[in-house]
């Protein structure tokens, strides 16, 4: 069998495993943000909490909830990783450094999970299982309840109630994610992934010397990373490492863990507002980016020229010969349309065009299919703004499901969208004005401008996958893509719950002859159209520099 027909077949596999799961799980999403039944253990957590579920929120409360809990999260983690030395279960791993703490702290908080350190020479159990594994669940909530939020706001009418943060909270961790993160470990655990708690061994090399090999809760935080959209890896190789991903089948399946939550958040939606039809319009504009990067992606990485490329097959430096170019291809567009971040290979060894398209995945905002939640709310905002612009066409004030988005409405979205690249770009020029930050490249020219780029595209984004090459362990990129990460993950969300507040106070307009029809097949080629406009507008002239300079004198 062909590389090529090897990789279309597992794409093939892929989207029907998604179709499979895309009604029962988007249903049962909707389920548990419907309902106003409260499950005996979620008692028992609001109770140790202090909070009542019942409570209603408007969107200045309800966005008070989100910080506050972040901003605790990150101080626990960030004093966790300081103590880390005194911990039973610390492999004999000593405190981390402020710097990276914060780094750190900030990364898995945001959902971004950057790591600017050597996972398996670096956290001992405690610090891996009881903090970072902890946060992989609970920032994925906390993503989900915003998206929920936002849906709110288009589905009710003349109230700025948004319902209740910590109950949705809750119950993204107990009724959604923990039930998918058993299953989903123990079918990593059957593909060969490792589960336990043993310490450091030492294993002797083909040809003398020996090596030195951590046991850990691997399993268990690989499945969650993948699901919650984190993607911090256990081991620095990340998904590439045999421990967290062994084979063509376990690869497989954590792409499906990556994209199954994204995608049938769509139903969820579409079921929250009374219209499913709406849903599938969200979910068709997510799925021709995303089959769309993934062909482009396959294409330009079997496609290398010159005898080396032609010997492999294409262009397999830094890649895993257990996944080939077809799984590495789908692990890599997933990975970054989505906030993941996890990688099975070295983006910075991809072709010149591949690497561009793992770029330009993130900087449309990770919305095809996206992040767990954020990838909803970044599709509804990037809506907005594509009714917004037929308005103009018609000369019609716009509307979307039965609410007019006015000057109010349009500022908080236009503001959502200003606020990334503003991060990405501006800390990006700063590396090169200064001298320290531009030491840290591996590469010169085109290159090393990419390896930069994509770091602070990363960080900012909250995706946290690395090119590879740069020297991110320094005071600057950890403070500085730190800063980036938080950001970059609570200030659209400001944006996000003040556009729903404003959505839920309205009185929807009956619709009329002239209502754009936003569940039609032409409104999601012109969202398609919008989001490529407005991240090619904002984009184009850095990735000129980049990716496209490298890929054209290639």
């Amino acid at each position: 069998m062909s590389p090529v027909l090897a990789g279309v077949l597992q794409l093939l596999a892929l989207v029907a495993a998604l179709g499979l799961s895309y009604r029962p799980l988007g249903d049962h999403m909707a389920r548990v943000y419907s309902s106003e039944k409260h499950l005996r253990p979620e008692k028992w957590i609001y109770k140790a909490i202090g909070a009542n579920p019942s409570v209603e929120m408007r969107w200045p409360a309800y966005l008070r909830g989100v910080l506050a809990f972040s901003a605790v999260s990150v101080l626990f983690l960030y004093l966790l990783q300081q103590v880390q030395g005194s911990l039973p279960g610390s492999l004999g791993f000593v405190s981390i450094d402020p710097d990276q703490a914060f780094n750190t702290a900030a990364s898995f908080v945001a959902n971004t999970n950057w790591q600017s350190y050597y996972g398996e020479q670096a956290m001992g159990h405690v610090v891996q299982t009881g903090g970072l594994a902890v946060q992989n669940f609970v920032s994925a909530a906390v993503g989900i309840a915003v998206a929920v939020a936002l849906v709110r706001g288009f589905a009710r009418s003349r109230t700025g109630e948004l319902g209740n943060f910590w109950a949705d909270l809750v119950r993204g961790v107990v009724r959604i994610l923990l039930p998918m993160a058993v299953l989903g470990a123990l079918v990593l655990v059957a593909c060969g992934a490792i589960q336990n708690f043993s310490g450091i061994h030492e294993v002797g090399q083909f040809g003398g010397g020996t090596q030195q090999w951590n046991g850990g809760a691997v399993a268990s935080q690989e499945v969650i990373k993948e699901l919650g959209t984190n993607g911090g890896g256990y081991f620095n190789a990340n998904s590439a490492h045999p421990f967290e991903n062994p084979t063509g089948l376990s690869n497989l399946f954590e792409i499906y863990l990556i994209l199954v939550i994204p995608f049938a958040l769509t139903r969820t939606f579409g079921r929250m507002v009374g219209s499913l039809r709406q849903g599938y319009a969200i979910l068709g504009t997510m799925a021709a980016i995303w089959i769309g990067f993934t062909a482009l992606m396959m294409w330009t990485e079997f496609a290398g020229n010159g005898p080396a490329f032609e010997l492999a097959g294409g262009a397999m430096e830094g890649k895993e010969t257990r996944f080939g170019i077809a799984g590495s291809s789908l692990f890599s567009v997933a990975t970054t349309l989505t906030s993941t971040g996890a990688v099975n290979s070295f983006h910075s060894s991809y072709t010149g065009f591949g690497g561009g398209i793992t770029m330009l995945g993130m900087q449309l905002g990770e919305i095809a299919p996206g992040g767990v939640g954020s990838g909803l709310y970044g599709m509804l905002i990037m809506a907005v703004i594509a009714v917004f612009i037929a308005g103009l066409m018609v000369g019609r004030t716009p509307e979307y499901l039965g609410k007019k988005i006015g000057t109010r409405e349009i500022k908080f979205a236009a503001c959502y969208i200003l606020v990334t690249p503003a991060l990405v770009l501006c800390f990006t020029a700063a590396s090169f004005v200064l001298d320290t930050p531009a030491n840290s490249m591996t590469n010169s020219g085109a290159h090393g401008f990419s390896e930069i780029l994509y770091a602070f595209t990363s960080g900012a984004n909250n995706n946290g996958s690395a090119f590879a090459g740069l020297n991110a362990d320094t005071q600057w990129f950890n403070s500085t893509i730190g800063i980036a990460m938080l950001l970059g993950r609570f200030l659209p969300m400001v944006f996000v719950l003040a556009l729903a507040g404003s959505l839920a106070e309205q009185t929807p307009v009956p619709e009329t002859a002239g209502t754009l029809r936003t569940e039609k097949p032409l409104f999601t080629g012109l969202l398609v159209g919008t989001i490529m406009i407005i991240a090619g507008l904002t984009y184009f002239p850095a990735l000129a520099l980049g990716p496209l300079a490298e890929g054209l004198a290639a």
